[in-house]
């Protein structure tokens, strides 16, 4: 049975005094990045509160463009070594294992080891995606799906939230704060989180949103990446001073950047095809108000060197993380951070990065 990925939380029962065991396995796959990490969360909180300490993470790094799955069996067949039972997760960006994967994975299923409790993540989602190995994970665990939220669904899933977070606003605040963010949860998520911190318990009317709102949003990721795109570089540089100053971490800011950096180079490779633009914009789920600035991006940067910004910003982050490879420059990810939005920002700034200069 397919679950939304709220649901798939609320089974888990993280509120409740004891709860359920865990599956032996768990999938949750989506185009909405925001659920798909919450409903993965949730999972690795009951986990540890069952007592599960030891983690593994496969994945696809460097050139590989595979989990390693020969690892992954044999981590399956393999004992714990410092913990009675462990999480495996698998994340599948593409949501497609291949057949080497799905049969790890179905093999896994038809037997699953009473240690191991298996998380497979995946960002692409759609009927074409599942087949054998996905139903294997359904016959003895969890399927969780995090579907696009429909324009009209925000403003409820905003408000949702809003009581989750212990605040109170009238339709008219939920719809100021719902075009705002224009479809995106993750940027609704944190403006959220600042009304949390700054209401002061009363009821919210549009007019405090826009006021808390704006207070509150000097120096967000998301103003950060449109400087970006808009081609501003001067307001990237202060933009990203600002955030460095307030204790922000690159990696926290680089899912956003990553996210719209993909959707830049997709929206890059169909015009270089002469693909309709507009279809892949409704397909990307971009706003009518924030295509302009995509295409005045597009006119700056040809398709290559999109694909190369979006493999620069896996660089950033392996700095960040500490896994920067021997040789490579600059060592400090907020100056890797900066040079690559530049560079977005203006075509003549990519010669700070080793990107396609064409």
């Amino acid at each position: 049975m397919e679950l939304k990925p709220e649901q798939l939380v609320a089974q888990l029962g993280l509120d409740q005094a004891t709860p359920p065991p865990l599956r032996p396995a768990y999938l949750i796959a989506g185009p909405e990045p925001l659920r798909v990490l919450e409903a993965a969360d949730a999972v690795r909180a009951a986990a540890r509160r069952q007592g599960i300490a030891e983690r593994e993470v496969f994945e696809a790094e460097g050139n590989q463009r595979e989990p390693d799955w020969n690892g992954l069996s044999a981590s399956f067949r393999a004992p714990s070594l410092f913990a009675s039972r462990r999480l495996v997760e698998v994340r599948l960006p593409s949501g497609k294992p291949g057949k080497e994967g799905a049969e790890v994975i179905s093999d896994f299923c038809s037997d699953p080891p009473n240690d191991v409790v298996l998380m497979v993540t995946a960002g692409e989602w759609s009927k074409q995606h599942g087949g054998k190995w996905s139903e294997a994970i359904g016959r003895i665990g969890l399927i969780a799906v995090a579907w696009a939220v429909k324009p009209h669904e925000l403003p409820d899933w905003i408000e949702r939230r809003l009581r989750q977070h212990g605040l109170r606003a009238d339709r008219d605040a939920v719809q100021n704060l719902a075009d705002r963010v224009e479809g995106n949860l993750l940027a609704a998520a944190q403006e959220i989180d600042k009304l949390a911190l700054l209401s002061d318990g009363s009821t919210l009317d549009s007019a405090k949103i826009t006021a808390l709102v704006a207070d509150a949003a000097r120096y967000d990721v998301f103003r950060l990446v449109d400087a970006a795109m808009n081609g501003s570089g001067a307001q990237v540089a202060h933009m990203l001073a600002g955030l460095r100053a307030e204790g922000e971490a690159v990696p926290a800011l680089l899912g956003m950047v990553v996210m719209e950096l993909q959707r830049a180079a997709s929206l890059a490779r169909v015009q270089a095809k002469g693909g309709n633009l507009v279809n892949e914009f409704k397909a990307q789920r971009i706003w009518d108000s924030k295509q302009p600035m995509y295409r005045r991006a597009l006119q700056r940067h040809a398709a290559p060197r999109w694909d190369a910004f979006v493999a620069e910003a896996g660089r950033v982050d392996r700095i960040a993380k500490g896994r920067g490879r021997v040789g490579e420059e600059p060592t400090d990810a907020w100056l890797a951070l900066e040079r690559l939005l530049l560079a977005v920002a203006e075509p003549r700034a990519a010669k700070l990065l080793n990107v396609p200069l064409g």
